[in-house]
């Protein structure tokens, strides 16, 4: 074939992806404004075309290029695999009437896809790869029609093309939208959604044709999925498919160049097939991998003839790092090609816009890190670098290693009390008494019934709740006045879930803003931003905070919530902890020492808490982790490291207390047969997981697993804004009970209610609590031993 299509070089610096929420969060608001129908589909579009303009002009202005396909087009309104799916027509028949006659959707389908509606549930929700973004999973069977259903990518790249720049349109590649894709519920048993690879392209090829005929000189296509050795699909099936993938649209006539950009880890042997392909640029994580030794003939000679993108400036961490180091690396790579550029790692999506919009933040801390503005600049001067040569860029060079050595010797980074309390462990600190000696002792102490309910942990926050915290911070109100509103709204909660029928209650976390910064606000080690908020899932933002030293607690941090809430309730209370692996998961983590290590810091101030719950009375503790999954590394070969650490962290943080002392944790998210080991080995009494949304797929992983301690897997979803019915409860409850002995369930929600709106949430308790009781009724009880 002979390709004709005008080129421009690939651009000697760029970054995979931009955040897309706003630096005030202004599409996460707009987006909500049109769920709740204050603002109309038109408007919510010309504030994302406000949000994109500024973007391209705040990238152009930090050293990127206007016209050579430098600035990608990564926007979402909701999640970039939802995108993929709606662009390729691969609509759930559930929402099959949502679509027009062409397989469209308006905005209005895309969020009921999204979120679902009355008994259409949404998308199955996710982590992506090792973030802590969440994606929303396709649903592939060989009833799906592929078509070219949506033109948004070609839109956005004419709307920048009008506004004068040459962008570089980003889509899902189609190896890892298919590979990330669950069956059908009408697809057989064994089906594979790989298998539609061949029906898939041709669209793929289509959206190439149109992005070609509109002017992109470039396209990017995102395969996160070839790193990952977590995906349940044979290796040799994957690089099959990958060499087809890209042999079939390196032939389409006329397209534009061709970016595959593999975040997260190494490609390892996926690199040889892309390097025989007809793509004409390859980017390699180089923050998670390394430059590639060693190669056959076949994969260097193609290489040679590509561009080899070095993603060296970290995208999934906030730290300066060294530039020095990134560039002596970027110089490595001319061994693989002549053409070498720079980029980020991953998708800048996961880090805050600008470190230089925290006020709060000192000037020292901050000259450590970089955000994704720094990021960006970065990057641009390594591309600097790359043309003009190491002594163009000395100064900047210079700069960022004398803010490492700076960052390595400032106070309260090494504290000597905190690594030899660590330094004196023993095995002893990290084991309980037997499982069954602790559940009799429980069941003495706590008395709970066949069946026994309870919530994750969060209620709803409402307004009045956000601005009492708010004025509090602000001064406008007194400490007594902000601990008295605090204590009429745990009161409230409390009776509440008395009324309604739960069994072990919780005080609802008014309090707290997030369930890990508000322990790194309590925590020596730890800094918070003000306006670092990153994107979640959909229109939920976070605000993660940065662990930047030892870590210790200098006094008592939930004993007091917890003690009053108890005052209130003869039932047995819940005291809320976030656990060590997610505070980290969740946090900006250091790293200047191993994880492992930051882990068990953590834990030690955990323990030390939780003993103090337990001294003042408090007999049931719960320890969040629901990030344990999200952190498994994506390579096999780095699981039983990162099991052991994480794992020992939290039973360091747990161990500490006595039998009757019941430990709970939470997991959501989570594929529970991947880590069902690692959840049997963390010992807690009862663990509670996602799986309303899957409809209970977690629970036939519970039954063959042999796992023998409380469980709670989740019957209500609490991502959406759905009610669920108590004939829906009920099957869910039946099917569980069909797997798990009725001695092992607990009846929970998914995950904390804290997004929720109070209306829909006390509607779904109330359902909850009544299937509950017609199952207790239809269920035979166990005997006691």
């Amino acid at each position: 074939m002979t390709d004709t299509t005008p080129r421009i070089p690939f651009p000697t610096g760029t970054i995979i992806g931009y955040p897309r929420i706003g630096r005030r969060r202004e599409l996460k608001k707009a987006v909500e404004s049109f769920w709740a129908g204050t603002i109309t589909a038109d408007e919510l579009e010309a504030t994302a075309a406000d949000l994109r303009a500024a973007t391209r002009d705040r990238l152009a202005a930090l050293g990127l290029g206007r016209d050579d396909a430098s600035i990608p087009e990564s926007f979402s309104y909701y999640d970039q695999v939802l995108d993929a799916a709606v662009t390729v027509g691969a609509i759930p028949s559930r929402f099959a009437a949502l679509a027009d006659a062409d397989g469209s959707v308006d905005l209005a389908g895309y969020f009921t896809i999204a979120r679902g509606e009355g008994e259409n549930a949404p998308l199955e929700m996710t982590k992506w790869f090792d973030s802590n973004y969440h994606y929303l999973v396709p649903e592939i069977g060989p009833e799906t029609e592929f078509r070219l259903a949506s033109d948004r990518i070609v839109r956005e790249f004419e709307e920048a093309k009008a506004a004068g720049f040459v962008t570089r349109p980003a889509i899902v590649g189609p190896v890892t939208f298919l590979l990330l894709s669950k069956a059908s519920d009408e697809a057989p048993e064994g089906f594979r959604p790989l298998s539609r690879l061949g029906d898939l392209l041709p669209v793929y090829a289509e959206l190439l044709s149109r992005l070609a005929a509109a002017g992109a000189p470039w396209v990017q296509l995102d395969e996160p999925a070839l790193v990952s050795e977590s995906i349940d699909e044979p290796r040799d099936a994957v690089l099959a498919a990958l060499a087809t993938a890209y042999d079939t649209l390196g032939a389409v006539p006329g397209r534009p160049a061709l970016f595959v950009a593999a975040p997260y880890g190494s490609l390892d042997d996926a690199l040889p097939v892309l390097a025989a392909s007809p793509v004409e640029a390859i980017s390699l994580d180089l923050v998670r991998g390394a430059v590639p030794r060693g190669l056959d003939a076949a994969t260097a000679s193609g290489l040679s003839g590509k561009t080899v993108v070095g993603g060296v400036v970290d995208g999934h961490n906030i730290w300066r790092g060294d530039l020095e180091a990134a560039f002596g690396t970027l110089t490595e790579l001319l061994s693989l090609s002549p053409d070498v550029a720079v980029s980020t790692s991953t998708s800048l999506q996961h880090v805050p816009h600008d470190v230089d919009d925290e006020p709060e933040l000192s000037d020292q801390l901050k000259s450590w890190l970089a955000f994704a503005d720094q990021k960006v600049a970065q990057v641009a001067t390594l591309a600097r670098g790359l043309v003009d040569g190491h002594e163009a860029i000395q100064e900047e060079l210079s700069a960022a290693s004398a803010a490492l050595a700076d960052r390595a010797a400032a106070p309260g980074v090494r504290v000597p009390a905190v690594r030899e309390r660590e330094e004196a462990l023993t095995e002893a600190d990290f084991a309980r008494g037997e499982y069954a000696d602790r559940l009799a002792a429980q069941d003495a102490a706590l008395g709970l019934p066949f069946l026994p309910t309870t919530t994750i942990g969060s209620f709803p926050q409402t307004g009045d709740i956000r601005r009492s915290r708010a004025q509090f911070a602000k001064g406008l109100i007194t400490e007594a006045e902000y601990l008295g509103r605090m204590r009429d709204e745990i009161k409230r909660v409390v009776d509440l879930q008395e009324e309604i029928g739960i069994d072990v209650i919780v005080h609802g976390e008014p309090e707290r803003n997030d369930m890990v910064q508000y322990f790194a606000e309590n925590l020596d080690g730890f800094a918070v931003t003000q306006n670092g908020w990153v994107q979640s899932y959909g229109s939920r933002c976070t605000r993660p905070s940065i662990l930047w030293g030892d870590v210790s607690r200098p006094k008592p941090i939930t004993v007091e919530w917890s003690t009053y809430t108890q005052s209130l309730t003869p039932k047995p209370v819940k005291g809320m902890l976030t656990g060590p692996v997610t505070i980290l998961a969740w946090s900006f983590v250091r790293d200047d020492q191993p994880l492992g290590e930051t882990a068990r810091q953590v834990a030690l101030a955990l323990r030390d808490e939780i003993a103090d719950l337990e001294a003042a009375g408090i007999r049931v503790v719960q320890v969040d982790e629901p990030a344990l999954r999200e952190l498994l590394p994506l390579k096999k070969s780095d699981h039983a490291s990162y099991l052991d650490w994480s794992v020992g962290s939290f039973r360091l943080a747990t161990s500490g207390v006595r039998d009757e002392t019941q430990i709970h944790t939470h997991l959501c998210y989570s594929e529970f047969g991947v880590v069902i080991d690692a959840i049997r080995n963390l010992d807690a009494d009862v663990t509670s997981i996602e799986a309303a949304r899957s409809r209970m797929e977690v629970v036939h992983d519970i039954q063959s697993s042999g796992f023998e301690h409380g469980i709670g897997p989740g019957v209500y979803d609490i991502h959406s804004p759905r009610v669920p019915s108590v004939a829906e409860v009920t099957e869910l409850l039946e099917t569980a009970l069909g797997a798990i002995p009725g001695r092992q369930l607990w009846v929970n929600p998914d995950c904390g209610l804290k997004t929720r709106g109070y209306d829909e949430t006390v509607a779904s308790l109330r359902n909850i609590i009544e299937a509950t009781r017609a199952v207790r009724a239809s269920a035979s009880a166990p005997t006691p031993a």
